[in-house]
């Protein structure tokens, strides 16, 4: 069987179905395969005993227009929820004492996370001389450099961890966090970039990170991933790429395997929109470069576990999003969403839905314990930390071996590699959370942008595409 499309996007996540979804819509015949037997990739969502489960994101923010634009296309603008707001409080461990991140200039100067003497380097710091334009520094090193040792350990680590699971000694600046290192090299310094900043922000519509609202749905974030998949005209699930090949030099051919025998797609282009490691394997015979750069990416194994307690019987008063545990607490968990405190209706009346987060970069064997280990010590640490009974009623493990991409140094040079690929290749791209940022929102804008290179290269191959209407 042989299907003939404009675009075949390979990869069911939310980076595919988003580009998918800005393809179709400029009128273009898009198919998306997808090995598994639901869309969504990381994203899901579960019930379980009257509560809610997110076995991936639990939200995300809303920093560019483009979400809006997005909920409204495919009609669940009405599913939105928005984070409490009593959940603005964001606890970092230290000594053993949960101590709220200060979230203005004056509980900054008195909060007790810090001492006088990390909050004088703080103010020192837009006195640091930037570096230089083609330094590549380590998150830490960029931390240290501009604002001491202690806000690394117990305002970066944590939060490092919270967002990639990963390590700030690894991670590289630019590629992990390149609107830090923009605002160095155009501003000057953090703080004067953020004030400066701002109105750059304004002019594109976009928010910052620490302003955008958090969100949800009703029923977890798989809505957003069901409701684009509903809505692309083809979507073939149990639907496996095995191999990639050139067609009379201008086209595609990819053969997948189904249930129902293998199958042959010829494309004008093909999005891979897949792990690094499936794209790798994909791509080889092709673009052995790319493949080699794209194997080298690390993915550390998480595991997730959202135990149930009553919430009566807690200590803690659970008022916020939850807690971060920088690596120098020495315990055996990243941190814990206080999901049910976070978002309405997660759990019944008087149940505290709480999800831990185990492994990553810090401690990543943790993470390759069975089901039991990771329920026994979670459970440990929620009691130590939080007061939580030794016991939950009950907990949800969900393991991710590869869970995120991280953006260690020299990950620019490995997406030089793939950006060579796709100039060698015309016809071939690539989009997924090793490139552009690894959050929802992340996702969705380079989907945006994906899908207008991928349209303008196929109007110029062919400029009579151009005329077709948008819809």
């Amino acid at each position: 069987m042989n299907a003939t499309l404009d675009v075949l996007v390979i990869g069911g996540g939310i980076s595919g179905l988003a580009t998918a979804w800005w393809l179709q819509g400029q009128g273009h015949d898009v198919a998306l395969i997808e090995a598994a037997q639901r869309p969504g990739g990381t994203i899901g969502s579960v019930r379980h005993d009257g509560c809610l489960i997110e076995t991936g994101p639990n939200s995300t923010l809303e920093t560019t227009p483009l979400i809006g634009q997005l909920l409204e296309e495919v009609r669940i603008t009405g599913e939105r929820v928005y984070a409490n707001p009593r959940a603005t409080n964001r606890f970092v461990l230290r000594s053993g004492r949960m101590i709220p991140l200060p979230l203005s200039p004056p509980a900054f100067l008195v909060t007790p996370l810090f001492s006088w003497r990390a909050k004088f380097a703080l103010a020192c710091e837009p006195f640091v001389a930037p570096a230089a334009a083609d330094a590549e520094e380590t998150v830490a090193e960029f931390v240290v450099r501009r604002l001491g040792t202690e806000f690394l350990d117990y305002a970066i680590n944590p939060f490092v961890a919270g967002v990639y699971a990963g390590d700030p000694a690894h991670l590289s600046v630019r590629a992990a966090f390149p609107r830090l290192f923009e605002l160095e090299q155009q501003y000057g310094g953090l703080i004067r970039g953020q004030i400066l900043g701002a109105r750059e922000r304004r002019r594109k519509r976009e928010k910052s990170r620490q302003a955008a609202p958090m969100l949800s749905f009703r029923d977890g974030m798989q809505t957003l991933t069901d409701a684009i998949a509903r809505r692309l005209k083809r979507l073939e699930l149990n639907t496996a790429a095995g191999a990639l090949a050139r067609h009379d030099g201008t086209g595609w051919i990819v053969t997948a395997d189904t249930r129902g025998g293998a199958i042959e797609y010829h494309a004008r282009a093909v999005i891979v929109a897949a792990p690094a490691d499936s794209a790798a394997r994909l791509v080889r015979p092709l673009a052995p470069a790319a493949a080699d750069a794209l194997d080298s990416i690390p993915y550390p194994p998480i595991a997730a576990a959202v135990a149930a307690y009553d919430h009566a019987e807690i200590r803690h008063a659970l008022d916020g999003f939850g807690f971060l545990v920088p690596a120098k607490e020495h315990r055996r968990i990243l941190g814990t969403i206080f999901s049910s405190t976070l978002f309405e209706n997660r759990a019944p009346d008087g149940i505290a839905l709480l999800s831990t987060f185990v492994g990553g970069m810090r401690q990543p064997g943790l993470a390759l314990g069975d089901e039991e280990a990771i329920t026994g010590l979670v459970q440990e640490e929620l009691a130590d930390i939080l007061g939580a009974p030794r016991r939950a009623r009950w907990v949800h493990v969900t393991h991710w071996p590869r869970a995120i991409p991280q953006y260690t140094l020299g990950h620019l040079e490995r997406i030089a590699k793939v950006e060579a690929a796709e100039r060698e290749l015309p016809g071939l791209f690539f989009c997924a959370n090793y490139r552009g940022g690894i959050s929802v929102a992340d996702c969705i804008r380079s989907g945006f942008a994906m899908a207008d290179r991928v349209a303008a290269a196929l109007d110029a191959r062919h400029p009579a595409a151009a005329a077709r209407p948008t819809g």
